[in-house]
């Protein structure tokens, strides 16, 4: 069956539904955590609990974020990408409900543990079905759009969720998380099968696990999957830790907090417009190598100046943001063209790695007692290993497909 073949069948979705459906899947990440984060330093004394443990509601949802996303890409090569998403959109609803719910957190952490598992089976096969339906530039230009879109989240998440706060404590966020996974739930219903039947894996589900080993040995996939997922070792850091900079740090309101932070998404937003505008056809050899020394000047120039004033914090970390975003879609078209079959491993990997170097990245970014020195120095170093390994994979004999 033909990508053309995948989209015409969306007989309820439609051509526009399907990209419509494909974008708010790759909504819910920041939606998950970018919703209640200005509601994190005050959430340690609502909850009665130390600002470890809190933090470790975020933490914990996306290790296991990361899990779930490895346990069901393969499963929806196996099975088809409509059940999976039937499952993980049903888990993930229940699961906000239950964090809306929690009496402690304990139980919090809990429920964003199955949020989590339940938000990896919507985007590792987002992911598939975008390689399902589309291909070449074709299927850059798809992934520029859906991200362009999808920075809609980050960008309105924090700004919702501060004037949620006026009416309502963070319980409010996640109610709101609740009625976002339910429609996801309608929608999955409503999507047609695109995963064709002679591509299904048929061997047990030991078997379809293995093989994201089997992907995880191809070389010209997994070394870019790493160098690219670096650039999140680095975000995360600072999703963990903005509200507490800006908070804490700069003593500044929830709210204006969360002006800074969707003026960074929205500035993030342009980064695919500008990348299928004038990049598409740039050498991307040249392309990755000046967004990855883009990253090492913007972590040097935070360790400088950034604790100085809160929008010198802005204009440092906002290059890195943007060009992080230039990069996506052509770094994920990359790997994707690296790999025949196995469209859901290949996905889940993709967003397995990115989302352990993230987890790492939150964990490492709160050891620092100067968090914007600190995530200064993880966002120099992030671009640094970046940089080199980019040089030495194409000085490599490695074969990349649609680079050199």
């Amino acid at each position: 069956m033909s990508t053309q073949d995948n989209i015409a069948k969306q007989k309820y979705l439609g051509k526009t539904g399907l990209v419509l459906f494909i974008t708010l899947m790759n909504m819910f990440i920041p939606l998950s955590t970018d919703l209640y984060l200005p509601a994190l330093p005050s959430m340690s004394e609502i909850l009665g609990a130390p600002t470890a443990l809190t933090n470790l509601t975020l933490v914990a949802f996306f290790f296991f974020y990361a899990v779930g996303t490895l346990f069901w890409g393969p499963m929806s090569d196996k099975y088809g990408r409509r059940i999976i998403l039937i499952v993980g959109a049903a888990m993930y609803a229940a699961a906000s409900m239950a964090c809306a719910l929690a009496p402690d957190v304990y139980v919090l952490i809990a429920a964003r543990i199955m949020q989590g598992i339940g938000a990896g089976a919507i985007t590792s096969v987002s992911m598939a079905l975008i390689k399902d339906c589309y291909s070449g530039k074709t299927r850059e230009s798809i992934l520029a759009v859906v991200q362009t879109v999808a920075g809609l989240a980050p960008m309105l998440a924090p700004v919702v969720g501060a004037f949620l706060l006026k009416f309502t404590d963070w319980r409010g966020s996640f109610w709101l998380l609740t009625a976002a996974g339910a429609v996801c739930l309608l929608l999955a219903i409503l999507y047609q099968e695109t995963l064709p039947a002679d591509e299904k894996y048929e061997g047990s589900i030991a078997g379809a696990i293995g093989r994201l080993f089997a992907v995880g040995k191809n070389a010209s996939f997994i070394v870019p999957c790493l160098l690219f997922s670096l650039y999140n070792l680095a975000f995360m850091g600072y999703i963990s830790m903005s509200s507490y900079i800006y908070v804490e740090y700069f003593e500044l309101s929830e709210q204006t907090y969360s002006y800074f932070f969707a003026a960074n998404a929205a500035l993030s937003m342009v980064g695919p417009m500008l990348y299928v505008k004038f990049l598409i056809n740039f050498n991307k050899k040249k392309l990755a190598a000046g967004c990855f020394t883009i990253y090492a000047i913007c972590g040097a120039a935070i360790v400088l100046v950034g604790g100085l004033h809160p929008a010198l914090f802005w204009l440092g970390f906002a290059p890195f943001s943007l060009m992080g975003t230039i990069t996506r879609p052509f770094s994920t078209n990359i790997m994707l063209d690296q790999q025949d079959g196995d469209s859901g491993s290949a996905a889940s990997l993709i967003g397995g790695v990115a989302t352990v170097f993230g987890s790492i990245g939150m964990v490492a970014a709160s050891l620092f007692s100067n968090a914007v020195f600190g995530l200064g120095f993880i966002i120099f170093l992030s671009g640094a290993a970046s940089l080199i390994g980019w040089f030495a994979l194409m000085k490599s004999s490695l074969p990349l497909k649609g680079v050199k």
